[in-house]
């Protein structure tokens, strides 16, 4: 299954659509005006909370994003250590071994599951919002488009830190 994660170009908080290969919006992710977490929250259509997403509050070596489920629990941490020039994220507190794997110059990254790639992210080229191209098992989607999310969200603080 394809589905597409697009920023929304006019967001008080940093909202994103998700919409299905045939154009039908299938997640809402609503981000807060004001958060130091950059928290975002995801919904299906019927307004059901699936995920909350968010940046760690303080970082000394690395960065880290976590995802909580619909009752608070802890799913996933995303962690990325600041050496290298092989974008390795690691996705820790989950039932399987998973990482992302991509490259710093490069546009597409990879979700590894127990050593097999299980999803393909692509950033897509825009000027003014991200947008990404998941493509998994539909049963997957729902979780890996909060991963692309905590991704987006971990990679925009890193650029942010890089102006400052």
């Amino acid at each position: 299954m394809k589905v597409f994660i697009k920023n929304k170009l006019v967001s008080i908080g940093g909202g994103s659509e998700v919409y299905n290969e045939n154009q039908e919006q299938i997640y809402k992710v609503k981000g807060k005006f004001f958060t130091l977490t950059k928290k975002k929250r995801m919904y299906d259509m019927q307004g059901n909370l699936l995920y909350t997403i968010r940046n760690k509050y303080w970082r000394l070596a690395s960065d880290y994003v976590y995802v909580y489920d619909a009752e608070g629990d802890r799913v996933a941490t995303i962690k990325k250590g600041r050496w290298g020039f092989k974008d390795d994220y690691q996705i820790i507190d989950t039932e399987d071994e998973m990482m992302i794997d991509g490259r710093i110059f490069g546009f597409e990254s990879y979700i590894m599951k127990n050593g097999q790639r299980a999803g393909k992210i692509t950033r897509n080229i825009s000027i003014i919002k991200d947008a990404f191209t998941l493509e998994a098992d539909e049963k997957e989607i729902p979780f890996f488009t909060a991963l692309v999310i905590a991704f987006d969200n971990m990679v925009d603080k890193r650029e942010k830190d890089k102006l400052k």
